[in-house]
Formats: structure tokens, sequence, C-alpha cells
């Protein structure tokens, strides 16, 4: 009881004194009124978007933005290469406008006197690769993932949440469409919205398509929740009534970890399709996911996704709610400083795990098995000799960006999964220090507390303010314990978050189901724990461990294994190669071609197969267990 009530003095203390923060504001006064926005989109399965601006404006110069730093990408993605026919005019006459030499996301140009209206047209090309995120392949012909930051220019010099737009869109005939947009009114194909800021406007995609489903995951319940879903073909619609439960779980579990919401509604926007790019990216009342078509329908599909829409879910509260203070571009044009991401993405990752547990998307087996995964692959990750887990976090504008070739010695977007086992230790080390009275979860109840209820809201944070609920929890040098994890290289974080938790990571020739299913299903060929070597089903090298045998052999990225021992390669010849080594002093001779080049490669490793798992140890407390069991039941 002294536990609860000094954690609710705490909160109420926190929250008493805490103000919503803001990037400095850009201007004194509103923009001249609200723009109109007309977005057709009936050309969305021939690969363009087409759309019409009215915007006020005052004769003289005047500077126009192309939206470059989109919240949640954490870079300056913003596709302005898609864009295509732009035109200005007034009174129906042309203006003349140039690109800004330095910021090539600003136009700029003189409004003609006597204009009151600035006419502004273009095109948003959609023929994208299926890569990076909302800049990436997001229309096929019976799907449309519409971001409105891709069709739109506004004004500089004002916030964004100061500048109103009005928003229309016409779909093609016939298509449905959802979005967390209020007051949506259709006739025929098109919709009309209410008057809305550029904050908002950017922050609610629509999902439009003609295979279309609807499922309310809290009937009669307030604030709603739903899944909106859209599909290449009506059979990958289909999910089964099990996976219906484990999402509404999810929304269960939500509500006990973080005991308060902060929207009006919430929809799970899911795109099925094969065409797609495929990511999650976090809105505050919606998430934008996208998976392959038969991702609810395949068992192999949903091992796949299972933790992509509760990580998505969470950071409505950790990223949309609490935001780093430096992840704010007032006007998507100030570059975001992204050195806390390892709390934005990291912990979001982490409680995303554990939902995936609690609600069963995962079983506890596979719960185990996904997480010695991702132990063992950061353990081995030779990156980590060099460039500390905070550098990668500071250098993610370049890092989201880097390809899979020598990712194991550049290292990537580590702080999500290495992130992961550090707020597992975290919870641990609370559990420790007070005797399994404090945990994360308690974290979560005191940190995303206060705020309007079922309203968005944003309160902004610091490390200090990370520290200080901390602090508050379990007294304890958690500045030092996290500064520690961050800057060292090398720190033991990945065995030692496993072993703190009453586990250790052991290897064995059995393939860890969930890495063997999801490697499966993306047509990896994964040795990097044996042989050091990730490559796909045909033989192509994407990337090869530093200082692993296969490296020590002269193998790189990119090359393509044709031959293994005499035999034409195959996974099962490789791996079959790799597991009788063991028994032999011979190397594995693989024949590898690097361009023009055919050559015979000489791997000296005979420590047989082996892939990671996860073994009790009885002599900790099984705080694991505990921190995967459900809270809503």
């Amino acid at each position: 009881m002294a536990g609860i009530i000094r954690r609710n003095i705490f909160i109420a203390l926190l929250f008493a004194t805490a103000v919503a923060t803001s990037a400095p504001r850009l201007a004194a006064q509103a923009p001249p009124g609200p723009i109109r926005l007309f977005v057709d989109a009936s050309d969305a399965p021939q690969k363009i978007l087409h759309a019409r601006m009215e915007m006020p404006v005052v004769p003289g110069p005047l500077t126009l933005y192309y939206a470059k730093w989109i919240p949640g990408e954490h870079e300056g993605d913003g596709p302005i290469l898609n864009v295509a026919g732009l035109k200005l005019t007034a009174g129906g006459k042309p203006v003349a406008w140039r690109r800004d030499l330095v910021n090539m996301c600003a136009i700029h140009l003189e409004v003609p006197p006597g204009t009151d209206t600035l006419g502004v047209n273009l095109d948003f090309l959609l023929s994208a690769p299926t890569t990076g995120f909302s800049a990436g392949a997001s229309a096929t012909p019976y799907v449309d993932d519409l971001n409105w930051n891709q069709v739109l220019l506004y004004p500089a010099g004002y916030d964004a949440s100061d500048i109103t737009f009005i928003p229309s869109l016409r779909v093609p005939a016939g298509w449905q469409f959802a979005t967390a947009l209020p007051g949506a009114k259709r006739d025929g194909d098109t919709i009309a919205f209410s008057p809305i800021s550029l904050d908002s406007l950017v922050d609610s995609p629509v999902l439009a398509g003609r295979n279309f489903r609807v499922i309310d995951l809290t009937p009669g319940q307030n604030p709603p929740h739903e899944m909106d879903i859209a599909a290449d073909s009506a059979a990958a619609l289909e999910m089964p009534p099990d996976m219906q439960a484990h999402f509404r779980s999810l929304v269960a579990e939500t509500g006990a970890l973080f005991g308060a919401r902060h929207y009006r509604d919430y929809h799970f926007l899911l795109t099925l399709s094969d065409d797609v790019a495929h990511f999650g990216l976090e809105h505050h009342e919606s998430s934008d996911d996208r998976v392959a078509e038969r991702s609810l329908i395949d068992d192999a599909g949903r091992v796949e996704f299972a933790d992509l829409l509760p990580h998505e879910f969470v950071h409505s509260w950790n990223g949309k709610y609490r935001r780093p203070e430096d992840l704010l571009s007032p006007d998507y044009q100030q570059p975001m400083r992204d050195d806390l991401l390892w709390v934005y993405e990291g912990l979001t990752e982490y409680l995303g795990q554990v939902l995936t547990a609690r609600t069963g998307l995962l079983t506890l087996d596979q719960a185990h098995a996904a997480l010695a995964e991702v132990a063992a692959t950061a353990a081995t990750r030779p990156g980590r000799e060099w460039r500390s887990l905070q550098d990668t976090a500071d250098a993610a504008p370049y890092l989201y960006d880097a390809g899979h070739d020598w990712e194991n010695w550049r290292r990537g977007t580590d702080f999500y999964e290495e992130g992961e086992l550090l707020w597992l230790d975290v919870d641990s080390t609370l559990r420790r220090l007070t005797g399994d009275k404090e945990s994360m979860n308690d974290f979560c109840r005191a940190f995303y507390a206060g705020g309007p209820a079922n309203e968005p809201a944003l309160k902004t944070y610091t490390f200090d303010d990370i520290v200080a609920t901390l602090n508050a929890l379990a007294p304890y040098d958690w500045a030092a314990y996290l500064r520690v994890r961050l800057d060292s290289i090398a720190p033991t974080t990945p065995t030692e978050a496993i072993e703190n938790s009453g586990w250790k990571i052991t290897y064995s020739n059995q393939p860890n189901e969930v890495e063997d299913t999801r490697d499966s299903f993306r047509g990896r060929v994964n040795l990097i724990f044996s042989i050091g070597l990730l490559l796909d089903t045909e033989g192509s090298v994407t990337d090869v461990i530093h200082g692993s045998p296969s490296y020590a052999a002269g193998i790189g990225p990119g090359m393509k294994i044709t031959a293994v021992n005499g035999k034409q390669f195959s996974p099962a010849v490789l791996r079959d190669a790799v597991a009788a080594a063991k028994s032999t002093a011979a190397p594995i001779q693989l024949i590898i071609a690097s361009g023009a080049q055919i050559q015979t490669y000489s791997v000296d490793y005979h420590g047989g197969l082996r892939y990671p798992h996860l073994e009790r140890d009885a002599s900790r407390p099984n705080f694991l267990d505990e921190i995967f069991h459900p809270l809503a039941k």
C-alpha cells in the first residue's frame, strides 16, 4: 500500500508541474485562412494521384514547403522526388516559381498584386519501389494508402498546428475507405472531411480499397477501436476468429498497461498486398500497417507480422502522446534529432514484444524463441565493437537507408532490437531492486498517465524525465546505468538482459521455431551463428559476419554460391555440409560467382549447425514469464 501511495503522489506531482512542450513557435499570427485541398485518387491503380489546392494568400514574396521530416520516419525523406506537374496560378494565369537551392522541399514565388487565392496543382507518382516508408509503393489495382503529406504544399513561416486545411478525397468507383480523420461525409465516390490542422492531417492517413473489411474490436465501448483491412484479394480478408480475439486482447492489455487512452478512437489500417512497401508507421489515432497479402490466413505470415500491430499501437502512447523533445519539427522542415530513439523505438519494441506474448499473438514458447533470436543476433554483431548503441540512434537518418550488406559490421537501426533488450534489463532490474513490487508496468502507468481522457495530446520528455520516473519507482543511479549501456563499446546487454530475467542463451543444431518460420517466409537462409552467412534461397549472399569463418575465407555480400562440396547449391545442401563438417577436418568447399569471376572458397568451420534458444536458469527468479503474463486476465 505504501508503494502505491508513493507512486500516486509522484504521478500527481509529475503532471501537476508538467507543461505540454512544443518546438518554438514560428509565427505570432495565423496564416491568411484555410486551404482547400482536393485529392483525386481515382487513378491510383494507374499509380498516380492528382491534387488541387485553393490557398489564401496576400500579394508579395511567398515560400511554399513540401513536408520533408515526416513524424515517425526519423529522417528527412519526404518524397519530393515523386511530385510532378506542379503548376501555380493566380486568377487563371500562371505564376512562376523556383526551387530553393539548399532546401529542395521549398519553392519561392511572387504573388501578383490583387491576388487573394493561389491555385496549386500537382500530381504524385505512385510508381515507387516496394522499399522505404510512406515514400515507398503504396498503391495497386485494389488498394491505395494515402498519406496527405504526399500531395500538399503549405506556406512557410507557421507552425503546422496553425495551418488549417479543408480536405476532400475522391476514391476509385465503389472502393471503401477508413481513416481517423473526423467528420467524413461521402457523396458518391468523394469524401469531404471537416477542417483540420496540418499536423493532424499529416497524422491521419487514409486506407482505401476494393476488397475491404471492418472489424469492430470493442463493440459498445468508448473509445471505439476497429481494424480496417484492404487487400489485393477477397480471400486475404478472412482473418480467423482466434486471431480477432488476440487483437481484442491487445486493446484490453494496453488499457491495463497504460491506464489511460489519449485518442478519440483508434483505427488499425491494415494493407494486405505483396506489391506495396511493407512496414508499420505510427499515428496518434491510427497506424499504417502494410504486410504480405496472405499474412492473416497463412500460419507463417501470422508469425512474421505478429508483433507489428502491437508495436505501432504502443506508439500512440510512446511517440505520439509522449515524444522526445528533440523529435519535434514544427513545420516539417526543421531536422529532427534522434538521440532518444532508444526510448521512442527501443521501448516501443520491448512493449510491443511483451504485448505480443500477453495477447497470444505468439505463444509463450514462440515468444521465448523470438527473444532468443534477437539476443543472439545482437551478441553476434561485431559492429558493437566500434559503434555504440547511442550512435545507432544519433545516426538514424543515415542508417535507415543503409542496405543489409555488411549490416553486422556497420550496424543498422539497432536501437530497436538492442533497445528491446535494454528495456528488458531495466524491467528485471526494477523487479530485483524492489523485491518484484515495481516493474515496467508501473513505469508505463506513471509515465503515460495524465492528459485529457480519450483526446489526443502531447507531452514531450527528455533523458532526465526518464531517469526521474525510474528513480521514483526504485532509487538507483539510473542515469549511470543507462549511459554505460548506451555509450560503451560492446556492453554485455544482450546476455545480461536474458540472464537477469531468469534465462540464458544456448545453442543447438535444432532450428529456432520463430527464426525458422520467419526465414522461410522471407526466403532467407540464416547461418550467421555457424559459418557467418546470411543469404537468400537462390544462394545470393546478403551479409557476412565480420570475423566469421566465411569472412576469413574471403566471401562478401553480393556474391552467389552455385555449388557446395561438388553439389549444386540449395539451402538443404548447404545446411547438410555445415552439419557434416563437424565430423571432418576438411573445409567446406563453395563455388561462388562474384560478378564475372567464378572461384572456389574454403570455409574452415567444424562447429556444426547452431541455432539460439532460451533455457531456464533455476538459480534466478523467472521474471521473463512474469513479464509475458497477461495483465487484463
